[in-house]
């Protein structure tokens, strides 16, 4: 992996896929903290799925990686998260779907990263999806 692609993992794909990793009480305070909607979330997972493809396609990324970011954004479309316009404090404790999501984050940090419990950020991009 290139110093750029190190760069754009710890940037944009481990922030949010340490956020989704999360313990649910983690989850829930940070959520609340920063006024983050269900809708927004689903945007940045479709973000940073397009920017695993483009890693993947240059062999930066592993294709296991990659195809549990694809699940996860199956998840969010079977959960209807992108139609959903309330706060994802709310909703992280509602569907058990959000454990699966957990444990796919979990796998692809650990497999990255060595590890899966990591400090959250104060905010994931594009900043303008929160407040």
């Amino acid at each position: 992996m290139s110093l750029d692609d190190k760069d754009y993992w710890h940037r944009w794909i481990a922030r949010l896929l340490a956020i989704l990793a999360a313990d649910p009480a983690d989850q829930v305070t940070w959520s609340s903290e920063h006024k983050v909607r269900t809708a927004a979330l689903a945007d940045d997972v479709e973000f940073i799925l397009h920017l695993a493809e483009g890693m993947a396609e240059r062999g930066t990324l592993q294709p296991e990686a990659l195809q549990d970011l694809k699940t996860i954004d199956r998840l969010f479309d079977e959960m209807d998260v992108r139609g959903r316009a309330g706060r994802w404090a709310d909703a992280v404790t509602a569907d058990v779907t959000w454990n699966e999501v957990r444990t796919l984050a979990r796998r692809i940090l650990v497999t990255q990263l060595g590890e899966w419990h990591l400090p959250l950020p104060l905010r994931v991009p594009p900043q303008h999806f929160y407040g």
